[in-house]
Formats: C-alpha cells, structure tokens, sequence
C-alpha cells in the first residue's frame, strides 16, 4: 500500500477529507514537443507553501537528471522544491501525457495537519523543455467545514484545472 507524505495541511478539529486535482495537458501544435514537469502546491495567505500536492517529472532517468530540470518549475522551486529530498512519496511522479489527469488523495491515507480557518491558494505550475511556462493560482476558503473547490482555466502550457477538498469532521 502506497503511503502520501505531505505537508501539514489541516487541523484536528478540520480534518480533511478526499482530495481532488485535475491537470488537463493540451495538445500543443509544435514542432519538438516534450511532456512539461508540474508542480501543484497550496499556499498560505502569506505565499508560503503549506503543502505539495504533485510535482511530476522525468523520474526515470539515469542519475536522478531528471531532478536537474526541477528548478525550470521556478515558483515552486524557489518556494519549497530546493529544500525537498526528492523523490517524494505520494507527491512525486512521471510527467503525464496529454490529456485529463485527476489526482485523489484518500484522507485515510494521508497525514495532513493544520490549516487554519481562511483564504488558501491551489497553485499549479508547468514547464516545458523547448516550450513554454504557465503558472495558474486558483483561490478558494477554507473552514473545515463545507467542502472548498476551484477552477480556472490555462492558456498554454495548461487546460483546465479543478481543486476540491471535502470536509471530513472528527469524531
């Protein structure tokens, strides 16, 4: 059985439920196409990261290269991906083709700690070699009791992207 490791997220008193996020790669009309690394985090109202949720790049290469290229991601690298020992249990993964991809993340196997009461960010960040950056952030509430979910939609590197945390409460 798989183990996530996170970074604390809920509280408590607010435990999470299921996690949610769904990833569209676009069909880009060029002509050296490569798979784009992603990263997809919650921020704090202060910027700082209060959990990584994905980062997908090429991990099988040989000698860890493809950890090289993570810094192309800048945001997150800046953030938190320089001080992770990569790969990440749960977190890390291949890049992904084009097409949908949804990410569940069960509550009962995760470990996500406190996020108090307030507004949060959904950041998701692409890099393509040969291509191009987009970076989407997508603002939603949370208060640990009604479920909090996010849209939006990307304009190059990225289609459209759906968030959503159910409310689990603790017994």
């Amino acid at each position: 059985m798989r183990k996530f490791l996170i970074a604390p997220l809920f509280a408590a008193t607010a435990l999470a439920g299921d996690i949610s996020l769904t990833i569209e790669i676009p069909r880009l009309e060029v002509a050296e196409y490569h798979r784009p690394y992603v990263a997809a985090w919650v921020e704090k109202p202060d910027g700082s990261v209060a959990a990584n949720l994905a980062v997908w790049y090429d991990v099988e290469m040989k000698d860890k290269e493809g950890e090289t290229w993570l810094k192309d991601i800048r945001q997150w690298w800046r953030k938190t991906g320089r001080e992770l020992k990569l790969p990440v249990d749960g977190v890390s993964g291949p890049t992904r083709p084009v097409g949908t991809h949804t990410i569940t993340i069960p509550s009962k196997t995760t470990n996500l700690p406190a996020l108090a009461e307030g507004e949060y960010r959904l950041v998701v960040e692409a890099s393509r070699e040969v291509g191009g950056r987009e970076m989407l952030k997508l603002p939603f509430k949370w208060d640990g009791k009604a479920a909090a979910e996010a849209s939006t939609q990307g304009k190059t590197e990225l289609g459209k992207i759906q968030f959503s945390i159910k409310a689990e409460t603790s017994n």
